[in-house]
């Protein structure tokens, strides 16, 4: 098992579920955004969660979520953290955290250190902070897309909570992005894809055999 937590989001087989099992993952994620090529329905996310044991944290990934798409996410307990991958205010997260009773961490869309500085405004509101590259201005995506921001402005970073790094991270790059950020927790998607939304079993193996070794 690594000593950094990974996540392998926009999962969406029993195959690539049962890979990031067996490869030592500690996190798996489902996205639900119908705009994505990784977009899982309800009932999809509830199946491929109860492969995972217990042990492993099962992560909803969302984009501006109404109450009533996260009630039916949530109701039959498959998930154990809400992630929010859209223009949420703190205010929003914050209840969102209230209501539905489960952690929630917030995508940072990050291009400058302005970036990083502002994420400050939701410490006390979320559980956990992910430093996201930011896409680029029009996209209909706001994540997923294997851009990589300059790790270096994360490099000393103090913050009073969990915190995790994402965008354009694969085998290949991940002890590079260890070794510079210090990031606690690794989540890469389109960095362990054969093709957009189509997840390879053999390179989540590698993924995870690469931050294992950091």
């Amino acid at each position: 098992m690594s000593r950094l937590a990974i996540k392998i989001c926009g999962l969406s087989t029993p195959d690539t579920v049962g890979a990031a099992v067996r490869a030592g993952a500690s996190h798996i994620g489902f996205v639900h955004f119908a705009k994505s090529p990784r977009h899982v329905d309800a009932a999809q996310i509830a199946a491929l969660a109860a492969i995972a044991p217990g042990h492993m944290e099962k992560v909803g990934v969302v984009v501006d979520p109404a109450d009533d798409l996260l009630a039916e996410l949530t109701a039959g307990g498959a998930l154990t953290a809400l992630q929010l991958h859209g223009k949420e205010s703190p205010q929003r997260a914050a209840a969102i955290r209230q209501r539905f009773g489960l952690p929630v961490w917030k995508a940072i869309s990050v291009k400058t250190r302005a970036d990083i500085d502002a994420a400050t405004a939701y410490v006390g509101a979320v559980d956990l902070l992910l430093f996201d590259a930011k896409t680029p201005d029009g996209s209909a995506l706001p994540g997923g897309m294997g851009l990589r921001f300059d790790w270096t402005l994360l490099r000393g970073l103090s913050i009073p909570m969990p915190w995790g790094l994402s965008g354009g991270l694969s085998a290949d790059n991940a002890a590079e992005a260890v070794r510079i950020t210090d990031a606690p927790l690794i989540d890469v998607s389109s960095g362990v894809e054969s093709a957009p939304g189509i997840k390879s079993v053999d390179k989540i193996m590698a993924f995870c055999k690469a931050v294992s070794a950091c």
